[in-house]
């Protein structure tokens, strides 16, 4: 077994290889100084899989997103995504993991200085020797494919509204073709019809293009209406399972938390939403033909 691929794969009860786990976390010690945030904490995400990521302030939910994708180094423990090893990739198996994922962070994160389809170009260039005009193409794919108007492209975020700017951010996480997608509050600061909107946008998108999705959010609506299960942060570690599951664990924090008066109402609205939210984002038509090989078409010499 080589350096970058350290989880074998298990056979199934029919004989068949089994995919690893989008994403497997084991024994992860993410510290600042004394303070320590996840203590032998494990977290595991199924392909396909859309997860959610929930706990209270301070328990290290973006920290978790983050030390996945390598913007800070754990203490102790290990990190595998598709089956690779992170913590054992040469540098160029690195930058070729980066382009399997995509991560929309808190608001888009777009660059202020830059159109949105010139911050979509961004990890093109960055991963890639497309053409310009390649470039500007897959840009436009996927503006539309976020449900943005074409006239989009050539704004800047500033001329943008909160879940435009949200839209931008996401097109830009899917520019590469990612397997698997991180999103930071991606509804934080949007109004309920917006967040509700995004919500179906995702789910479609998730099914349509077969990715892994991992949502660190504090709406609950989000969470009834899209997520597989939840990753619960607390006490340093996790607790996963499904609403249901969750619902039935004696922790006071759970139980506050969805049990609560903004639980309940979360609960009873959550299928009336997800159906509200496939009827505003739906037709887009989403499909894996509509996505681009961004690595077959270099730039001349």
């Amino acid at each position: 077994m080589n350096a970058a691929t350290d989880t074998a794969p298990e056979a199934t009860p029919d004989g068949l290889t089994a995919p690893p786990p989008a994403i497997e976390v084991r024994g992860l010690r993410t510290q600042f100084g004394p303070q320590v945030i996840h203590d032998d904490l494990d977290f595991q995400v199924e392909p396909g899989e859309i997860m959610g990521v929930v706990g209270g302030s301070g328990t290290g939910k973006s920290v978790l997103l983050r030390t996945i994708i390598g913007l800070i180094k754990p203490a102790a423990g290990r990190i595998a995504v598709l089956g690779q090893d992170t913590g054992r990739l040469r540098p160029a198996d690195v930058r070729a993991m980066q382009r399997r994922w995509g991560v929309l962070f808190q608001d888009g994160a777009l660059f202020s200085s830059l159109t949105v389809e010139q911050n979509i170009e961004v990890p093109l260039r960055e991963h890639t020797r497309l053409r310009p005009q390649m470039r500007r193409q897959i840009a436009g794919l996927k503006i539309g494919l976020v449900g943005l108007p074409p006239d989009a492209a050539n704004k800047y975020p500033a001329e943008l509204s909160g879940g435009m700017r949200k839209r931008a951010g996401l097109a830009r996480a899917l520019a590469l073709d990612p397997e698997i997608l991180f999103l930071d509050e991606p509804t934080a600061g949007l109004d309920p019809i917006g967040a509700n909107k995004f919500d179906g946008l995702v789910q479609e998108l998730s099914r349509a293009l077969g990715l892994t999705l991992v949502m660190v959010t504090h709406d609950l609506d989000s969470l009834h209406a899209i997520c597989d299960r939840i990753s619960v942060l607390i006490d340093k570690r996790v607790k996963v399972g499904t609403i249901d599951e969750l619902m039935q664990l004696p922790d006071a924090w759970i139980q506050d938390y969805f049990r609560g008066p903004r639980g309940r109402a979360a609960s009873a609205s959550g299928e009336r939403r997800l159906r509200h939210g496939e009827a505003h984002a739906g037709g887009l038509g989403v499909s894996k033909a509509d996505t681009l090989n961004v690595g077959g078409e270099r730039e001349d010499a």
